[in-house]
């Protein structure tokens, strides 16, 4: 088992399919970068060479924005959102939907763990014998 760029990828992987498993890579976006190296689609991670990983690596380190660097620009921009007090920030802080679903009969994963969240626990009252 290889990791390249974060991704954890199987030996017997087609180099087109475990790509995608990457943050941020797509179908269309693997194509590319498989194109610009030179490396076939049907060649498995086993048969690369430690020199084609780290071609991989930097190539997508240069030019795209993947894994740990993706999902913090995600939980920056939500964060600038709560901060300015926008709708969907708000949405995003209370745990409710936020793109104009139903609440009233939907959303009911949400509206449980807002209430889960929110229960105050009253002592146990000893049981008298």
């Amino acid at each position: 088992m290889s990791y390249i760029s974060g991704a954890r990828s199987l030996p017997d992987e087609q180099v087109r399919i475990a790509s995608t498993k990457m943050d941020g890579i797509g179908p269309k976006k693997a194509i590319q970068l498989r194109y610009r190296l030179g490396i076939s689609g049907n060649i498995k991670i086993h048969e690369l060479t430690k020199y084609q990983i780290d071609q991989i690596e930097q190539m997508i380190a240069q030019d795209h924005v993947v894994h740990w660097e993706l999902k913090r620009g995600e939980r920056a921009d939500i964060e600038r959102l709560i901060s300015i007090s926008r709708y969907r920030g708000i949405r995003h802080q209370d745990g409710s939907p936020l793109r104009g679903q139903r609440t009233h009969t939907n959303a009911r994963t949400a509206r449980k763990q807002i209430r889960k969240g929110n229960e105050r626990r009253l002592p146990k009252e000893q049981a008298t014998d």
